[in-house]
């Protein structure tokens, strides 16, 4: 069993004991007692107040952390895909292709490179991935399309699409890769 800690205090041969003098509390002014009481008062209200008012901003740091953290998160989910949806975009532009080769052809070849497109569409649907394709004559948006090349084309305005080379694709709301247009130059006349 172990033996109890003696207490260095107790057995200090210079430590000096503190006696209460009560004649010196007796000849203490009550006014005196009352400010210094009122003001003890107001030190403990006013470390109050800044006791609560640190919790209260910790709470809305917290409760931001929380926030922020749950919008991340969702994010996350949504757009987290967004690296491989971009890798994937020249699969889609190849088979396009291939298509847009083989023409008017019939052959199975060619159904097998329809088919795996279709697919790969619905896969781009399922999540959240949609095609932006402008038609000839639709006008110029910076948000959704890039332009490759201006060229003066009779009968169309200035800002005009007037070819698509490449479709872009949207990832919910976010724009993965704008469609690549030409665009007319038509001076206004």
């Amino acid at each position: 069993m172990a033996e109890p800690k003696e207490n260095p205090f107790l057995d200090d041969p210079e430590a000096e004991e503190e006696e209460f003098d009560l004649d010196a509390a007796m000849d203490e002014d009550p006014e005196d007692s009352a400010k210094s009481g009122r003001a003890a008062m107001e030190a403990v209200i006013a470390e109050r107040d800044e006791m609560r008012d640190r919790l209260m901003r910790a709470l809305a740091e917290a409760e931001n952390v929380r926030k922020r953290a749950a919008r991340d998160r969702s994010e996350a989910e949504q757009y987290g895909g967004s690296k491989l949806a971009r890798d994937l975009l020249p699969v889609y532009d190849n088979l396009r292709r291939a298509l847009d080769a083989a023409g008017d052809a019939n052959d199975g070849v060619v159904e097998g490179i329809k088919l795996t497109l279709k697919e790969l569409l619905k896969v781009f649907n399922k999540h959240g991935i949609t095609m932006v394709a402008p038609e000839i004559g639709d006008r110029f948006d910076p948000q959704h399309h890039e332009a490759m090349f201006e060229a003066p084309l009779p009968d169309t305005k200035a800002g005009d699409i007037i070819q698509v080379a490449a479709e872009g694709f949207l990832l919910h709301d976010r724009l993965l890769r704008p469609a690549q247009v030409g665009v007319s130059s038509t001076p206004a006349g």
